[in-house]
């Protein structure tokens, strides 16, 4: 079996081993290839290709005016000192660890978007690349890498940047999908061996079990489930013993849809888009779930303007979307990438799937949280957001909030229902503040009795 070249010429086996070798160099020679007052793309999440990053940086004397867009990054980061300013700055789509400080102090920049629209801003134009840096499987004998445990954007950014430069680690999975792409879209491949960035798992308290409990109550046989990261997730997969034929069409891919996987609860069968299939975007856990996912035909990975497409999502009956929140307003408003002005994550896919989920036949789009944080001393269900808080998920949008104290139901509530709701899910020690503020901003008349029924609990 032969290959199309990109010029369309048949490539045999022993064709694709010459070209991939005569596209072979050091470190140094792919990162020499990055000039000044570009753009770069950079492969994120545990496809970051740190190796590629740390010789980049190592160039900061011969640079100036680098700009890397990039959505999460995991890793050691080079870039991160002072002295880059000037040589690189980074721009980024989803705000983490890496970024953070840099962003908020102005030493780096932040796009809100959408993560199904992160692709649109590369096959649109609107930041058209120089240099793509991504991170792949090594070639199969057809001549195809795998882009593995993250296919977020880079796709769209391998089609589109003037040149391609990839980091082949022979311990990135090889994933299925629409993950694959051809040794001749690339300038060059540099050969590094090295463990991807794995995400330690920190386990559940009474708090999180509480709220798993009360959001697997509202997940039914058949359903199709999409997660995020952390402690609340896990704990909703944990109680869904004795659920049948579940689905998965996620963001993440994390070592709890494995455990799901190999506990019998997801199987996909009632799937009404791609059936059998977990779907997802990028995977994120322990190297245990890397071996899992590799050639597993179970998984089929596709680029985020596909898999968050809320129209796509929406093909899914009774979906029922997870996610969660750092604040909760008395009318509905999800505050999720920010505390205050001070930016803390991203948009990124929350609004796609909760939009998704509210459109699907028998569909959930439900927001969970801790009515408290930082020990207890403050209540995350608020009167009013943060002053310069961002509105990742808006009041029209907010079907359920879940805590540890039950579920409020707001879709078709007004403001003062929605009042009454929310306050009967916030922790006892904070209801009376929360109905004082309450009644202060109009939203609940002067001698309410109590908490209404909107909520259960």
């Amino acid at each position: 079996m032969k290959k199309l070249s990109r010029t369309g010429k048949a490539l045999g086996r022993s064709e694709v081993q010459k070209l991939y070798r005569s596209k072979r160099v050091d470190l140094e020679t792919a990162v020499g290839m990055v000039r000044s007052h570009t753009r770069v793309y950079v492969s994120g999440n545990a496809a970051t290709p740190t190796p590629l990053l740390e010789a980049l940086a190592a160039r900061k004397d011969e640079l100036e005016g680098v700009e890397l867009v990039h959505v999460l990054q995991l890793g050691p980061d080079p870039f991160l000192s002072p002295e880059m300013e000037g040589h690189f700055r980074r721009r980024s789509l989803f705000v983490g660890p890496a970024d953070r400080e840099a962003v908020n102090s102005g030493r780096a920049d932040y796009v809100p978007i959408s993560l199904h629209q992160v692709p649109w801003l590369f096959k649109r134009g609107v930041l058209p690349l120089d240099y793509a840096l991504v991170q792949v499987s090594p070639p199969d004998e057809f001549g195809f890498v795998s882009l593995g445990v993250e296919v977020i954007a880079t796709k769209a950014a391998i089609e589109t940047a003037r040149r391609v430069i990839a980091l082949v680690n022979r311990r990135m999975p090889r994933t299925l999908g629409d993950a694959f792409v051809h040794i001749s879209k690339f300038a060059a491949f540099v050969e590094v061996e090295f463990p991807l960035p794995t995400l330690a798992r920190d386990p559940y308290g009474e708090v999180e079990a509480r709220i798993g409990r009360y959001v697997a109550d509202l997940i039914e046989d058949g359903a199709t489930l999409q997660l995020g990261i952390g402690a609340i997730p896990d704990a909703v997969l944990a109680h869904l013993s004795g659920r049948q034929d579940l689905g998965i069409h996620t963001e993440m891919i994390s070592d709890g849809v494995m455990e799901a996987l190999e506990r019998g609860i997801v199987t996909g069968q009632r799937k009404t888009l791609l059936p059998g299939k977990v779907v997802g975007t990028f995977v994120l856990g322990s190297e245990r779930l890397y071996r899992f996912v590799h050639n597993n035909p179970l998984f089929e990975m596709r680029p985020a303007d596909w898999v968050n497409d809320p129209f796509v999502i929406a093909r899914n009956e009774r979906m029922v979307a997870v996610n969660s929140a750092l604040e909760v307003d008395l009318t509905g408003q999800v505050c999720a990438d920010s505390l205050g002005i001070r930016i803390y994550s991203g948009f990124g896919g929350q609004l796609d799937f909760i939009r998704g989920a509210a459109a699907s036949r028998g569909g959930k789009p439900i927001i969970a949280l801790p009515s408290t944080g930082k020990g207890g001393s403050l209540s995350r269900i608020v009167p009013m957001l943060k002053p310069g808080a961002g509105v990742v998920t808006t009041r029209a949008d907010v079907h359920y909030v879940v805590t540890e104290y039950g579920v409020a139901e707001l879709f078709g509530k007004s403001l003062r229902e929605r009042a009454q709701a929310l306050i009967q899910i916030a922790h006892p020690s904070y209801r009376e503040a929360l109905s004082q503020a309450a009644f202060e901003r109009g939203l609940l008349p002067r001698g309410y009795p109590g908490f209404g029924p909107t909520a259960r609990g």
